[in-house]
């Protein structure tokens, strides 16, 4: 059974950092990219940025977060982190990281498998 198990939300005050850990058990997790998406109340699921598998010399951001976010993975800790800087209220969201079914990162939310259980991030003014 693939769990995905999601870390590291809270409050922050606008223009601060949060980090996200998305910790991957029951799957071969270098073998795979990883993504993370976000809701927002009210909201359709989006893209925020993906990683490809192995090293993830590939990675992939939607364009409100290139700058502020970086993506990347710990294959030896089965984990794939999300490091959010310069935080804007916009920001607030349910975050989910996912796995693809594929080595590739991709934006696309149909190409992955198994998704966590999301964490909260509540960016105030």
């Amino acid at each position: 059974q693939v769990q995905l198990v999601e870390s590291g939300g809270g409050l922050a005050q606008a223009g601060g950092s949060l980090r996200l850990s998305c910790a991957v058990a029951g799957r071969t997790f270098s073998t795979y990219a990883m993504g993370w998406f976000r809701q927002a109340p009210g909201k359709e699921r989006e893209f925020v940025a993906a990683i490809s598998w192995k090293s993830g010399t590939s990675r992939y951001y939607a364009d409100f977060v290139k700058g502020r976010f970086t993506i990347s993975r710990d294959n030896a800790k089965n984990t794939v982190y999300l490091q959010m800087n310069s935080l804007k209220p916009e920001d607030t969201a349910v975050y989910y990281c996912a796995m693809s079914g594929t080595q590739i990162a991709t934006m696309t939310e149909g190409n992955y498998d198994y998704w966590g259980q999301g964490t909260q991030v509540t960016v105030s003014s």
